[in-house]
């Protein structure tokens, strides 16, 4: 699917493998940033002129976001800054030698990947949490509707004991729904990081020919973290068999990313069930308390006995 034009984030897959492009058909690769740069790539400008002022290439590649970009977190979602996974996949593949063209276009594809299911799992949020947040509004609307039927419902709620008792009652309902309702989204929306990096990381190091344990220290000192589950079991099964990690390894990223797209799917599909609890427990006794019971009120308040 086509990814937002106005999401930065969102391009750096692309500018990852045209440079991967360039890097292929001989380009230095200090040239080969000043080209992005001179073709008005802004990402590109910073790590050239970073470069310029004799700043390492893998760094510059890091800070490559903008400031604000990079003061929301590197983590809080695979939409976001991707910058210093690309700096250390560049230090990871210059460190052992491996192709650098080809290792861009693998984690070219990786990030892409990543926008994509991110994507997919925000439009198919974007009808539940809708309908939710304007479903949210119902006990205002009540209110509304009963002041332009001509029942008092203002003055019962403002002004009578039992009107107050429904006033404070309903406005607590509302505010819980929509509480609610936004931590439901925020537990359906997809994880941070990247699926998939760790192994890619690794299947870069081993592709420059170093051990499987040099690889696995130098992923690790270039991302200032650890190894995943999925990726330390890949390496045992290429000792134990005694095969190629490089293909194992590319094999289990994209498998991670395949299903980290389901999984964001799968929880998309289960907020529309979900978003029905705050409706039934909190914005329905709310429509009740703000709507119905004030024109109840207000006509028990006129009727004579």
């Amino acid at each position: 699917m086509a990814r937002r034009l106005n999401d930065p984030a969102a391009a750096i897959p692309d500018t990852v493998l045209r440079l991967a492009v360039l890097l292929q058909a001989g380009v230095a690769p200090a040239r080969a940033w000043s080209h992005l740069a001179e073709g008005g790539d802004a990402d590109a400008a910073r790590v050239a002129t970073a470069v310029g002022r004799g700043i390492p290439l893998h760094e510059a590649i890091a800070a490559a976001g903008p400031p604000d970009r990079r003061r929301r977190g590197r983590r809080s979602s695979p939409r976001s800054d991707a910058w210093p996974d690309v700096g250390a996949a560049w230090h990871v593949a210059t460190t052992v030698g491996a192709p650098l063209a080809e290792s861009l276009r693998g984690l070219a594809t990786a990030l892409r990947d990543a926008h994509e299911a991110a994507d997919d799992v925000r439009v198919a949020l974007a009808e539940p949490a809708g309908t939710a947040r304007l479903i949210g509004w119902l006990p205002l609307v009540a209110l509304a509707l009963g002041a332009s039927l001509g029942f008092d419902t203002v003055h019962t709620l403002l002004g009578t004991p039992a009107g107050l008792v429904c006033l404070a009652a309903g406005a607590a309902l509302i505010v819980a729904a929509h509480q609610w309702n936004a931590a439901l989204v925020r537990r359906a929306t997809t994880p941070g990081g990247i699926p998939g990096l760790s192994a890619e990381m690794l299947a870069i190091a081993v592709s420059g020919g170093v051990s499987l344990d040099r690889a696995a220290a130098i992923v690790r000192d270039a991302t200032g973290g650890g190894i995943d589950d999925e990726a330390d079991a890949v390496l045992s099964l290429s000792r134990t068999a005694g095969v190629p990690a490089v293909e194992l390894l590319r094999a289990a990223a994209a498998l991670a990313r395949h299903r980290a797209r389901i999984d964001g799917r799968l929880r998309a599909a289960q907020l529309s069930s979900r978003l029905l609890l705050p409706l039934g427990v909190c914005t329905l006794p709310a429509f009740l308390l703000l709507g119905v019971a004030p024109m109840l009120l207000s006509v028990m308040s006129t009727t004579p006995l």
